[in-house]
């Protein structure tokens, strides 16, 4: 194992190996190993894409390009939580625009920003899917469908007051969402622990990130 990554917990260490063991060509890792160095350094930061430049055999400026196509990585410090409404067509033609004003001023976070307290970070998004339950909100990539301005305040206090460890779709959805698109789909158990994008189980409240 590089050098570079020496300053990783043991346990990042133990996966980056094994994320590493399961593609014959290294710089096919580029990816999940961006997410554990996003975990270690809270972004992808330019530490973090030299770290993983060494580890799969590239150079520092190839990793960036790919980092930089992918919005879910991002380049400064996110809120530990990371509220994404989406403004898509679907979801700006059903109010997607007021539930975004909604989310702004509960939060007391403009789209793009971090409060100063660290626990929103603000941003409007492309479509994510959820066309037939607009609009949609993600916290920490967790999808809730059919909300409203008045529900987008009453997350967004929720979250604030809560402080959950570990943010659930379902349950959000519960709380606060409206129509969904499959409402038929399977009830998911894992939830999310932060505001950085998993790969495979990385990342779960299962994995205990």
């Amino acid at each position: 194992m590089s050098a570079t990554i020496a300053q990783w917990s043991p346990a990042n260490q133990e996966r980056a190996k094994e994320i590493l063991e399961q593609y014959p060509e290294r710089r096919s890792a580029l990816m999940p190993l961006m997410y554990l160095a996003s975990l270690e350094h809270d972004h992808a930061s330019d530490r973090a894409m030299v770290e993983v430049a060494s580890l799969v055999g590239i150079t520092p400026a190839q990793v960036k390009s790919v980092v930089s196509f992918y919005t879910m990585f991002k380049s400064e410090d996110v809120g530990r939580y990371l509220v994404s409404v989406c403004t898509s067509i679907s979801c700006h033609l059903l109010g997607g625009d007021e539930v975004l004003a909604a989310v702004e001023e509960t939060s007391g976070v403009a789209h793009g920003g971090t409060g100063d307290d660290g626990v929103f970070s603000v941003e409007h998004v492309e479509c994510i899917g959820a066309c037939g339950g607009a609009p949609a909100v993600q916290v920490n990539y967790e999808t809730i469908e059919g909300v409203t301005p008045e529900k987008a305040a009453a997350l967004i206090d929720w979250l604030r007051s809560s402080a959950p460890p570990v943010v659930l779709a379902d349950e959000m959805q519960q709380l606060f969402g409206g129509q969904r698109s499959f409402p038929w789909g399977p009830t998911e158990a894992e939830g999310a622990t932060g505001p950085v994008p998993a790969f495979g189980p990385y990342g779960s409240a299962k994995e205990g990130r």
